[in-house]
């Protein structure tokens, strides 16, 4: 879904710099499609919440030359541009963080380039751009591993598919028949 500007500008709490921040959302939005912008509740270390406007979606990572959709919040406070944004990957059920050195456990992003952010300088088209770089080279999410879906032994599998027959002639023969394959022909058979 497209945004426009001004009804970007008209999600924003008066509290904020509605048209400079109404703008850099929209040029965020036009480079990175996947991203939605919205108001949502905040929940600080110190359990004090927030209704903050945020930005959430996957962004583009190269890693190993394949490409990977990277969940992300960012947070854009009311005093933004003063003060960077908070960032967070965000994976889903089936990935898990893996923590390192701009990556807390709890999934916070941490760059020099938020630490080191100056209002005029920076702005959220060049820190998704970073975001993607760093990502690159120390991915900030992995798939959990999926359990091997367990293995009947050989044996059952044997037992399963072998029927034992009896010939006109009282003898008996083991017969092997597959789900997924036709019946053995009688000489594939095996008499007992």
């Amino acid at each position: 879904m497209p945004y426009y500007e001004n009804a970007i500008k008209k999600m924003l709490p008066k509290t904020y710099l509605r048209q400079h921040v109404a703008h850099e959302i929209y040029v965020a939005l036009a480079h990175f499609q996947s991203l939605v912008p919205m108001m949502d509740k905040y929940v600080h270390n110190d359990g004090t919440t927030n209704n903050l406007m945020s930005l959430t979606g996957t962004i583009p990572v190269m890693f190993e030359d394949t490409t990977y959709n990277i969940p992300v919040c960012l947070w854009i406070e009311e005093s933004y541009p003063q003060t960077a944004p908070i960032c967070y990957v965000r994976p889903t059920c089936e990935m898990t963080v893996l923590t390192g050195k701009y990556i807390s456990s709890n999934g916070e992003v941490m760059l020099p380039y938020l630490e080191e952010w100056k209002n005029g300088d920076c702005d959220l088209v060049s820190l998704l751009q970073v975001m993607i770089v760093v990502f690159g080279d120390s991915p900030p999410v992995c798939m959990r591993p999926h359990p091997e879906p367990e293995q009947a032994p050989c044996w059952l599998e044997f037992h399963r598919q072998a029927e034992v027959l009896s010939r006109t002639d009282g003898s008996l023969y083991l017969h092997l028949a597959s789900e997924d394959d036709p019946p053995f022909q009688q000489e594939n058979e095996t008499s007992c």
